[in-house]
């Protein structure tokens, strides 16, 4: 049962002193890859054990008798070389064992590196309440122990070093800091990387609340047909609640892709506005939709925001390309109908050609297009009127 707890949780003093019959020296070693240990299992004379009886076991496997050496009756040492990194960062369990197999006494050995300077350090706040930082481990990332992760942040000029205490944020490389940060004022922000080997600190970054807002996704995200125009939807949303006390000028952008499609395209363009068209779409189309938010400019802030994550999908359809009229018996009014669908269908392929995106749908486009129009018209008007003289 005590081999068992052994191999479950490597840690020093695995017997205690009325049952322990021998000790290992050194007792739960630091080292880097590639070093060589020699380790001495030394049993208690009163026992009646002999050194040359014992054997060793690294991780629950018997080691060769050849790195063995009897130094004494009592003592029986074991040699290994060129070590690699620990298979467990809890460290590798060498333990002497009797003839009978019983444990006589364990320690753990952390074979691994000295962490290298985190990197990366970036940090947000979302609605200005809290903020998360992320960060990432110098190197390859691997030190084969244990190696903890320290976020510390003090105000520049004036304050006291604190710890952040959340690492629970479900990501690794990450800390959470809920309440009670200033505005206004500049932090100092940095990260310490340690382990048994060494120590090692990341660049520190300097970095005002207001300049790494991001906020909660847009809500109320709608998207509807535009009457029969069967290559259009329209998409409204809202503006984020949590920054409506706030002086800012939010971006936005809008992503959206086929329902059997995998690959998003991105409307850039959107501005500030809450309301967006999309064109050039397939008929008769199930498509999904999404918008985020970037509060840029936030009470001041000369820095563009973070942007927030994308809003649930929204799915609508567009028309099918025929469709039949029903219900109305007046031909003027079919005629009136179709020739405002045409007039409409004509408008829009006009702005794709002339404008991209949102912001450029007006009712300056609208004018220009209707001046365009009557250019046609007028020049088609004069084609015709040279042929039939």
């Amino acid at each position: 049962m005590i081999w068992l707890l052994f191999l479950l949780h490597c840690a020093a003093g695995v017997l205690s002193s009325s049952t322990q019959v021998a000790t290992i020296y050194p007792q739960d070693p630091a080292l880097p890859i590639g070093s060589s240990l020699t380790a001495t299992c030394s049993v208690n004379p009163d026992h009646g054990v002999h050194a040359g009886s014992l054997y060793w076991t690294l991780n629950g496997k018997r080691l060769p008798s050849s790195t063995y050496s009897v130094l004494s009756p009592t003592v029986l040492s074991v040699t290994l070389p060129r070590l690699s990194g620990s298979r467990q960062r809890s460290g590798d369990n060498l333990v002497c064992h009797n003839s009978g197999g019983h444990v006589l006494a364990g320690s753990c050995i952390y074979v691994g590196m000295p962490p290298e300077k985190p990197v990366d350090l970036t940090c947000w706040s979302r609605n200005t309440k809290d903020l998360t930082c992320r960060w990432a481990p110098g190197g390859q990332g691997e030190t084969f122990i244990k190696t903890k992760y320290t976020l510390k942040y003090k105000l520049r000029w004036y304050g006291r070093e604190k710890e952040c205490e959340d690492y629970s944020a479900g990501e690794p490389y990450t800390c959470y800091i809920p309440r009670d940060l200033a505005l206004f004022t500049p932090y100092e922000i940095w990260v310490e990387a340690s382990n048994q080997l060494g120590t090692a600190t990341s660049d520190i970054i300097y970095l005002d609340i207001l300049d790494v807002v991001t906020t909660d996704p847009p809500t109320d995200v709608t998207v509807s047909r535009v009457g029969d125009l069967e290559d259009q939807l329209t998409v409204r949303w809202g503006t984020p609640p949590a920054l409506k006390d706030f002086l800012f000028q939010a971006k936005y952008q809008i992503r959206y892709r086929l329902e059997e499609s995998s690959d998003w395209k991105v409307v850039d363009d959107v501005g500030n506005q809450t309301s967006c068209r999309l064109a050039g779409l397939r008929p008769g189309t199930v498509y999904f939709v999404q918008v985020r938010c970037n509060p840029v400019g936030i009470l001041g802030s000369r820095k563009a925001g973070i942007w927030s994550d994308w809003s649930h999908p929204t799915a609508a359809s567009t028309p099918h390309s025929e469709r039949l009229l029903t219900g109305s018996c007046d031909s003027k009014v079919g005629q009136q109908n179709s020739t405002l669908r045409r007039d409409l269908k004509q408008f829009f392929g006009w702005v794709r050609k002339h404008a991209y995106g949102c912001s450029g749908m007006s009712i300056k486009l609208y004018d220009q297009w209707r001046v365009w129009l009557q250019k046609s018209h007028k020049t088609r008007n004069q084609v015709l009127q040279g042929d039939k003289s």
